[in-house]
């Protein structure tokens, strides 16, 4: 398999490995790169656009390591990843709404985020997008006897997000599934340009509500990356100790809501209760019940307390004690078990080619945990296993997660035993130089891996692209879906809980 330099040959250093190195390819070499791509050599991690460059990040299975590949978009075009690779496609589509820059060769090139409800010109673009007003959105056509069409949103009951599924049944089953998003884009890569480095790392924290502490994680990374910080021990343990937590408290809520997807609400109401004291010792700990602003460039916000570390301990019995019964009434209750077993099946080949993050590729037999590779402080020193099914289904993404909240409860054992005494905060800004810094960061949050990317101009930021786990599973639900029952949706979206926010920036 080959490595980079091996595909790449000489390409340039563009920036320096901070901590990957970001290099500058031709399209000769870019389109190199979709086909190991799309040979399952490299996996796509990331893939943004400014107005004249688009860039790609991507991981090398042979070597293991990370690279941003850079090329330059002179006449507003750049060779389609996606007509090799299909992951590629929806972010294609993205940056066409976003920044102009055309993917040529694209299978798709109907827009995305833009729902013709923008001004003649997004304010990244470097040109007018083409004009959409009053134009309708041209959903897939399909084909075929006694089939009809129901849609489902952009608006819902609850309070959940807004998205709009669009349903072809033949009677019951479910021939095809097409999901349109991009209702709730508040334009984050826009509102990131110019900001003081501080007041991005909040917005960070804003991009996905439920994965505050991750997405703050992965942009102060970034930023320490490019300013070459080197963050205090005790801030390091203290934000892993806040990103375990986080990932407990939002398992925890996603298993009884599955359940409750099924009509067993018993299981919903006992892990609530669980999932509040979480959030209770949360804000005990560190201040907010969801932990938001507590991570800060350089460290953390505030430092974790005798009686903060007392109250963790405690919400971690009280889980300990609960959850083999509520297991056993799981595994026990045979119309749960019917509902969830062999529903909403993902294969391990769409898995590992889209790369699916988390508890959905890991219920598929995807082997990726970006704490333990490529890893980051403090994990290396930490011991923890990743647990990884292979049914794919609903029962396997649930007891993912249930073994994940026994991993993170370790983790948390492990950090508060040995949480090393110290300062818990280090200006970022003091490795701050004249002119443009990179950096780029891997972190992982409760749904999967997030990436960061940022590039700095003195004290502020002059370009940041932030990429959530669900861009690449909102198309494996529409995959998992077909050839099952419409009223099995509920589930299989549930079992995903792909964001919203987080894919529509």
């Amino acid at each position: 398999m080959p490595a980079f330099d091996a595909v790449l040959g000489a390409s340039s250093i563009a920036a320096p490995p901070r901590p990957w190195p970001r290099r500058s390819v031709d399209r000769a070499q870019w389109n190199a790169a979709a086909v190991e791509l799309a040979a399952g050599r490299w996996t796509l991690v990331a893939l943004w656009g400014e107005p004249d460059m688009v860039h790609m990040t991507v991981l090398d299975h042979a070597t293991g390591k990370l690279a941003i590949l850079s090329l330059a978009c002179p006449d507003g075009q750049f060779p389609s990843v996606g007509r090799v690779h299909p992951p590629a496609i929806r972010l294609e589509r993205a940056i066409a709404d976003l920044v102009g820059l055309l993917a040529k060769g694209s299978p798709d090139t109907r827009p995305w985020l833009d729902h013709g409800r923008w001004s003649e010109r997004h304010p990244l673009a470097a040109k007018p997008a083409a004009p959409q007003k009053g134009s309708p959105y041209a959903f897939l056509p399909v084909e075929g006897a006694d089939l009809h069409q129901i849609p489902v949103g952009p608006v819902h009951a609850g309070i959940i997000e807004p998205g709009h599924f669009r349903f072809t049944a033949s009677g019951e089953t479910v021939v095809r599934l097409e999901e349109r998003l991009g209702y709730v884009h508040r334009g984050v890569e826009r509102l990131m340009a110019g900001s003081e480095i501080e007041a991005a790392a909040r917005l960070a924290g804003r991009v996905s509500g439920d994965s505050t502490v991750a997405y703050a994680l992965a942009f102060v990374c970034a930023v320490e990356a490019a300013t070459s910080v080197t963050v205090p021990p005790r801030a390091v343990a203290l934000r892993a100790v806040m990103a375990e937590l986080e990932r407990i408290a939002n398992h925890l809520g996603d298993i009884g809501a599955i359940c409750n997807d099924a009509a067993f609400a018993l299981m919903l109401a006992h892990l609530a209760v669980l999932r509040e004291r979480v959030l209770r010792a949360a804000m005990t700990a560190f201040g907010h019940r969801l932990m938001m602003d507590a991570i800060v460039p350089g460290g953390v916000a505030r430092d974790l307390s005798r009686e903060g570390a007392k109250e963790i301990l405690a919400v971690l019995g009280l889980i300990e004690a609960g959850a083999p019964r509520l297991l056993e009434l799981y595994d026990n209750t045979t119309s749960l078990q019917d509902r969830t077993a062999t529903t909403g099946i993902l294969s391990n080949p769409l898995a590992v080619q889209f790369g699916a993050g988390g508890f959905v590729g890991r219920a598929s037999g995807r082997d990726f945990d970006c704490r333990r590779h490529p890893g980051y402080p403090p994990y290396g020193e930490l011991a923890f296993d990743v647990p990884v099914r292979k049914d794919g289904d609903v029962n396997a993404r649930l007891w993912i997660r249930v073994l994940e909240v026994e991993q993170s409860m370790r983790l948390i054992r492990q950090l508060l035993e040995a949480l090393p005494e110290g300062p818990i905060d280090l200006s970022a800004t003091s490795a701050i130089t004249i002119g443009p810094q990179e950096g780029a960061a891997l972190v992982e949050g409760f749904r999967g891996d997030i990436f960061v990317w940022v590039r700095l101009d003195g004290g502020t930021v002059a370009r940041c692209h932030l990429r959530d786990p669900s861009w690449f599973q909102w198309p494996l639900l529409e995959a998992v879906i077909e050839s099952n029952i419409v009223a099995d949706f509920p589930l299989c979206n549930k079992s995903f809980n792909c964001s919203y926010a987080g894919h529509d920036l």
